[in-house]
């Protein structure tokens, strides 16, 4: 869809004339107070139409680079070219691999801007301007023109692209890669629509050829073809930039720092590019920016006025604190060049440009001079009242004014106008749906348009008004560009290892046996190959991974394999789905029953005066989504209704504060409370933090877990019964048949997704009867879309307490000193260390080593299969300070709280899913001081 019609209807306007004078000197930056957002896409495009040169335009973020690019494009159809210069998802300073998109956005960009293009527009985050990028004359000097009939030897051609920096590839699919086989070098640039195919005849040329990223078939032929870097920057310079780099002083600057700049320095002083190569721009290229490559004559607007000067004020403060932090952290060697232009630059680059904003206020012509354009305001919002919005459209066109609806629903709206004749400039007309708009319409014209835009604006000067989805129906449907990439190859790979078994959305369960490549029809393309039961194999194209995905069966045993062509799996997939049904079925009868049984409603806090004297105690602020969630909690126990209601928040952010109070609420009515949680160290520490809390109060706290003995478990289970214990805090012990509660009247379950499907069942029967409550930092998705959809309630913690600093999180190589290093920081400021090893064999070697490695350290080792009364003690010389280094395995992931410890080192932590990792770093953190956590993985 294309409204480029209404291009001549502003062009042609003496105000518009106006502005292009005025903009044409150069003096300084015009403001335009007058213009609806809407319409400033509008405006470009008719500016950039207008001109002999190309035009800038700035906006926020990427997001809206994404959204004012189309929007432009939809006006300006092919009367102007429209390209987007996104800014990279790195910050400064920061080294990221570079999107593969984001470079190829850029560099066609750049390439366009230095062929001196006429109508042109580049939309541009303002923060990409601080960017430095290749100068205009290193990119140009590094662009090769290939020729049907030209000749050059393949060799060098392959030399000339792996120093433009693509990278070799045995199918070329993606931009920057490139590929050779007998005669023929495949490439795909960054700023080319399809890669193209050069066939040699010995060292000529024979042929050019367009060809599909997917099929690998060739297409069209082309005369010729201009190739340019794969990078943002050029290892031309390397040896001098290998050079700089090598007098860097590298004290303190850790050890992975170390070995990547070295990496680097052998890399640039062979000239070879690399994947975030751009880091070292400073050091390969003068200094220039995106201004640099705009010709004297083009134009800079802004669309909102002031964004240059206060973003480039953000960046530069930015930028100096995490230079700073990188540098105290050994990330970065002090003494390299700054990422970011300088403000002083910046400055000179813009000086002289004819540069245009919009205010967003609404000035008064009288006061203000000349008008430099005609009105343009928003469009009024129908928000679909149709029979007011297709009475005023009749309005508008007895007044000769020009109307244009772009719309989703063109079919829909095009009837509205059907059921009587329309009376336009040449008789009566019938509405019917169009695509494009090439031409002006005619004074008193309607015109329908299928497609999307996303917001109308109307003008009185024009005789226009533009209409759309926002403002016919109140709402506009944006439709994703939907972007095919075949990068899923390599995530496949690096999650599924030759061997390892698979499951085929159709065929079932196999073994996979690593890739493989058939001829088909001349072409040689690669195939996954799954080997199934007895002799049966199966060839999947790799555009079909989607349909493949890794087994993830429980237990150690392997799986059987299916046979191809069978019922097998067929009959397996629908017990599935039958079971999936009697889940349902089965949570849907328990959530029905629920909504009938009366639970007891407990009084009010203003009936319960220890409750807020024991609130009061508290000896922390509570954070508001803290305090909202207590208030949520206490209004569904006073309710005749069975609570089930959902805490979720990160680790440390107060849960368990809330199932406190909760807890007292409902001893102080003389019902006892059921804690349930996953572990005995858990257990433990609610225990102590539930009697530390409650002690100057008639409460009698216990704890049911392994930690008690089997005596004290059956006295705690007859207190339980006979109604002496007030609140238990147990592991899944709880839920055995033995222990019955006089007046249970509140559950508190933490981490429900830890307990295994047994205890569920158990847990289902305890939702009927009494209330529930349920914590967690990482709910299963089946918890959180009940959660969500209203079917449980859910109240969410997400603001953490007051001076709680954000945990350094490091994902390093095990390295003895960096361990050294990270524990005597910790100790040296009076703090502990949790350091976490999940396999109980060699736990104690590992302990012993760290010994001798930190002689300064008091290591104590914990882990599930001790002794009871030895890890319980282990755990309170801990929790006391006796002990300032503990290994363990990951019975510390959940809910253990020392405020002191914050350090935790996490080995091998590749074995460990992203939901652990998360748990264990929450382990530290939970006071004023800054944490750390350090996730090690071993070489290779």
């Amino acid at each position: 869809m294309a409204l480029s019609g209404l291009l001549p209807l502003l062009i042609g306007r003496p105000e518009f004339g106006r502005l292009r004078e005025q903009l044409a000197r150069g003096v300084e930056p015009v403001a335009l107070a007058d213009v609806a957002e809407s319409a400033r896409p509008y405006v470009v495009a008719a500016l950039a139409a207008d001109r002999d040169s190309p035009v800038l335009y700035l906006a926020r973020d990427n997001k809206h680079v994404a959204q004012l690019h189309e929007a432009i494009t939809t006006i300006a159809g092919d009367a102007v070219r429209v390209l987007s210069y996104p800014d990279s998802a790195a910050q400064p300073y920061e080294r990221l691999i570079p999107e593969v998109e984001g470079v190829r956005d850029r560099l066609r960009a750049l390439l366009t801007l230095s062929d001196s293009p006429r109508a042109l527009v580049i939309v541009a985050a303002v923060s990409a301007l601080t960017r430095p990028v290749i100068p205009p004359a290193d990119l140009t000097g590094s662009m090769l023109e290939l020729k049907a009939g030209q000749r050059v030897q393949p060799r060098d051609l392959m030399t000339f692209l792996m120093g433009a920096g693509y990278e070799m590839a045995v199918e070329v699919s993606e931009p920057g890669e490139m590929g050779h086989r007998g005669g023929i070098v495949d490439v795909f640039a960054p700023f080319l629509d399809r890669p193209v195919r050069v066939e040699f005849f010995d060292d000529e040329i024979d042929s050019l050829r367009t060809f599909d990223p997917v099929t690998q078939r060739s297409l069209n032929p082309i005369p010729s073809v201009l190739l340019g870097p794969a990078r943002e920057a050029l290892a031309t310079r390397g040896p001098e930039a290998a050079k700089a780099l090598g007098a860097l002083s590298l004290v303190g600057v850790n050890a992975e720092a170390r070995e990547r700049i070295r990496e680097d320095i052998t890399l640039l002083t062979h000239r070879q590019s690399f994947s975030d190569i751009a880091f070292y721009m400073p050091y390969l290229h003068e200094p220039a920016s995106l201004v640099s490559y705009l010709p004297a004559a083009g134009a800079i607007i802004e669309h909102s006025q002031g964004m240059i000067e206060a973003t480039f004020a953000t960046l530069d403060e930015q930028g100096a604190q995490l230079r700073d932090q990188l540098e105290r952290e050994g990330d970065r060697p002090p003494g390299q060049p700054d990422a970011l232009l300088s403000n002083d630059q910046m400055a000179l680059a813009l000086d002289g440009r004819q540069r245009l904003s919009f205010s967003g206020l609404f000035g008064n012509p009288d006061e203000t001079g000349p008008r430099l354009l005609p009105d343009l305001r928003h469009a009024t919002s129908y928000g679909g009242r149709l029979r007011a919005f297709a009475g005023d459209v009749r309005g508008l066109m007895r007044h000769r004014q020009r109307v244009v609806i772009v719309t989703g629903q063109a079919r829909r709206v095009a009837e509205m106008f059907d059921d009587e004749a329309l009376l336009g400039p040449n008789g009566t007309i019938m509405i019917s749906p169009e695509t494009d708009l090439p031409d002006p319409p005619a004074p008193g014209a309607l015109k329908v348009l299928h497609g999307t835009f996303p917001e109308g604006w109307q003008s009185e000067a024009l005789a226009l008004t533009v209409f759309t989805d926002a403002e016919v129906f109140g709402w506009s449907k944006r439709h994703a560009e939907q972007r095919k990439s075949t990068r899923g190859l390599e995530a496949f790979l690096a999650e599924v290892r030759p061997d390892d078994f698979v499951v085929h959305e159709d065929h079932g369960i196999g073994r996979f046996e690593g890739l493989t490549k058939l001829a088909s029809d001349g072409v040689e393309r690669e195939y996954l190959l799954v080997r199934y039961a007895g002799t049966d194999k199966l060839y999947i194209p790799t555009d079909q991974l989607d349909r493949l995905t890794r087994y993830i069966g429980m237990g150690d045993s392997a799986p059987a394999l299916s046979h191809l062509g069978g019922t097998e799996w067929v009959r397996a997939k629908q017990r599935a789905k039958e079971n999936a049904t009697d889940v349902a079925r089965d949570l849907l009868r328990l959530y029905s029953v629920r909504e009938t049984i009366t639970a007891h409603a407990f009084p009010s806090d203003a009936e319960q005066p220890w409750l807020q004297q024991l609130e009061d105690q508290f000896p922390w602020e509570e954070t508001p989504d803290q305090a909202r969630a207590i208030a949520e909690v206490k209004e569904d126990l006073e309710r005749a209704r069975p609570m089930d209601r959902l805490v979720c928040g990160d680790v440390g952010f107060g849960k368990t504060e809330v199932a406190l109070r909760a807890a007292f609420k409902a001893v102080l009515d003389q019902h006892q409370v059921a804690v349930l949680v996953p572990t005995t160290v858990l257990a433990l520490q609610h225990f102590n933090t539930f009697t530390e809390r409650l002690r100057e109060y008639p409460v009698r706290v216990e704890l049911l877990s392994r930690f008690r003995s089997e005596k004290e478990q059956k006295e705690v289970v007859a207190a339980i019964a006979e109604g002496k214990v007030d609140i238990v805090v147990g592991t899944h012990r709880l839920l055995a048949k033995d222990v019955n509660f006089n007046k249970l009247g509140l559950l508190v379950i933490d981490e429900e997704q830890r307990f295994g499907v047994a205890h569920k069942e158990r847990l289902k029967q305890m939702r009927t009867e009494v209330h529930v409550l349920t914590l967690t930092a990482t709910p299963i998705p089946r918890t959180l879309y009940m959660a969500l959809s209203n079917v449980r309630d859910m109240s969410v913690i997400e603001t953490p307490p007051q001076e709680r600093l954000p945990i350094r999180t490091h994902i390093r190589e095990y390295d003895d000193a960096l361990v050294r290093e990270a524990i005597l920081r910790e100790i040296d400021r009076g703090g502990q260390v949790f350091f976490v090893h999940n396999r109980v064999r060699g736990i104690q070697a590992l302990a012993e080593k760290l010994r001798k490695l930190v002689p300064e350290a008091r290591v104590g080792v914990g882990h599930g299969q001790m002794a009871d009364d030895e890890l319980e003690r282990v755990m309170l010389d801990f929790s006391s300070g006796q002990i300032n280094v503990l290994v363990s395995t990951t019975i510390v992931e959940n809910g253990l709280d020392i405020p002191n410890a914050n350090t935790i080192i996490v080995n091998n932590s590749a074995f460990f899913g992203l939901g652990q990792l998360y748990q264990l770093r929450g382990r530290v953190g939970r006071s004023t001081a800054q944490a750390f956590a350090y996730f090690l993985y071993n070489k290779d």
